[in-house]
């Protein structure tokens, strides 16, 4: 009976232990870095150069990124991303079809909300500010044509200013929950008009978009690391 008791005290202890160590494994990671793509579809706000509005298409680009999160506790996070974005807009000018090309870098800082982090799946809301970095745009007729492009311009300020917002499902690739696969959706409203008409356009050529405004909405798949 001694032996019983003993040995059933020993278990008892061992179990306890082997729990609060998988407890301490499964706490909150504070740091988390991550990869996205994110398949895109632009639906840009344009007027002409007249000043008339312009028929729009939604239009499928893509974007790359990098995610930074530092989590407060198992609900809020601050989360920081850098991401590659190449957006393509197809409109109607005057009866001529045209497709209209930026790339950007775009560094969104977001406030997230989730439902616990710690746990095997989790969701997420995120929203804020959203600054933008043009590195190359461009015009072309829609059907390839060369013979209009040299006829319009088409000129993107440096900077644009947005605002950010999405949900997203998170879902634990391993038992100490380390790895972690995202998928969601982002939405990207833009404030500022991105059409830089500043520039002289001579005379064989002129611009033909006088308001631009970024609105995006993207797909996202991500690969999470948690520290």
């Amino acid at each position: 009976m001694k032996k019983l008791l003993t040995f059933s005290l020993a278990f008892f202890i061992l179990l306890i232990s082997v729990s609060k160590a998988q407890i301490a494994e499964l706490t909150l990671r504070r740091v988390e870095l991550g990869v996205r793509f994110m398949p895109t579809i632009s639906n840009f706000d344009i007027k002409g150069y007249n000043g008339s509005a312009v028929q729009g298409q939604a239009t499928l680009g893509y974007g790359v990124g990098a995610m930074l999160a530092v989590n407060l506790n198992e609900h809020s996070a601050i989360q920081g991303e850098v991401i590659y974005n190449s957006l393509t807009q197809k409109y109607k000018d005057a009866n001529t079809d045209r497709k209209i090309h930026v790339d950007y870098v775009n560094v969104p800082l977001l406030y997230c909300l989730s439902t616990a982090k710690s746990k095997p799946v989790h969701l997420s809301i995120v929203a804020g500010p959203q600054m933008g970095f043009s590195v190359g745009s461009n015009i072309y007729a829609a059907n390839g044509s060369g013979a209009d492009t040299a006829k319009a311009i088409f000129a993107v300020k440096n900077g644009d200013l947005g605002f950010a917002y999405g949900v997203g499902l998170g879902f634990a690739l391993n038992s100490l929950r380390t790895y972690r696969f995202d998928i969601g959706l982002r939405g990207v409203y833009g404030f500022t008009n991105v059409s830089n008409t500043s520039a002289a356009s001579g005379s064989n050529s002129r611009y033909v978009v006088d308001y631009a405004a970024v609105r995006t909405t993207s797909l996202y798949f991500g690969l999470t690391l948690l520290l």
